[in-house]
């Protein structure tokens, strides 16, 4: 028992300080130490989903599901996970997925704000903005009302159903309450989502700002410049995201379309073939 909460405990500090490979291990040690043990593979998958990795993620994750079967946090991670954009055409199961996990979670915990803002966040995945999703959110937001993250995704079901007089003070009162980089990272993404690329430019820098290193402030702040032409600092942005996050295929694969952008055509070619 001993030699397990050590390898759990190596693989959080690891993780903390963005030592994927060695979290990886510690995690996978905690796993054949305690194979039913959900908290190795929900580690593991922590460890996966920080870098983007999001199939392997899901396997850790169901794996944890399995040895856990009301464990809120690994539904929730498994929500998450399964709203992440990925090639294949069984997004449509994913995305029902994502739902039922995170209305599962609610109601094993009907005060848990996070999971009624995932129930939103799976909701919106399968293109449903109405009522529902909206209510979804309100009660997220109800039960914390300082959930800034769960307050950009109302805002983004306002402004797709034409409420954008309700939606933009949600906005702004959540960049003023973003404390921590994840969160302005998130607020950025939903941005994006909505194709409003140069409002969250002005958000990532703020991020980059309270952490420099952030793999997620780096990869949308260099989508950011793609999508403007700006491909030199595009270029820029993507490298320092690959430095911290090298098995991207995002990362990868948009960097090589820089390339493409800045007719380096040797870079692109040997970019694909690190993102294949």
């Amino acid at each position: 028992e001993a030699r397990l909460e050590d390898a759990l405990s190596d693989g959080n500090d690891a993780r903390d300080a963005r030592k994927y490979a060695a979290a990886e291990t510690a995690y996978r040690s905690a796993i054949k130490l305690k194979p039913r043990d959900a908290r190795g593979s929900y580690g593991l998958g922590n460890v996966f989903a920080d870098q983007q990795r999001w199939d392997e993620a899901e396997k850790a994750y169901r794996d944890a599901l399995n040895d856990s079967q009301a464990n809120v946090e690994v539904l929730l991670a498994l929500s998450f996970v399964l709203v992440q954009p990925r090639t294949g055409a069984i997004n449509a199961k994913r995305f029902a997925d994502a739902q039922d996990f995170a209305h599962r979670a609610t109601s094993l915990q009907p005060s848990n704000a996070v999971a009624f803002d995932r129930l939103g966040v799976a909701m919106v995945a399968r293109g449903i903005f109405n009522k529902d999703a909206e209510s979804a959110f309100r009660r997220a937001v109800e039960l914390d009302p300082n959930f800034v993250v769960a307050k950009v995704h109302l805002a983004r079901v306002l402004r797709h159903l034409n409420r954008s007089d309700e939606a933009d003070p949600l906005y702004t009162s959540a960049i003023e309450q973003a404390k921590d980089a994840p969160t302005l990272v998130l607020i950025a993404d939903a941005m994006q989502s909505e194709q409003r690329w140069n409002d969250s430019e002005p958000v990532l820098r703020r991020a980059l700002e309270l952490d420099a290193n952030n793999p997620g402030a780096l990869f949308l702040l260099g989508r950011v410049m793609t999508v403007n032409k700006r491909y030199a600092e595009a270029e820029d942005a993507f490298k320092r995201a690959a430095e911290v996050n090298p098995k991207s295929f995002q990362v990868q694969y948009l960097l090589g379309r820089v390339y493409l952008g800045l007719e380096r055509y040797d870079d692109a070619f040997k970019t694909y073939e690190r993102a294949a």
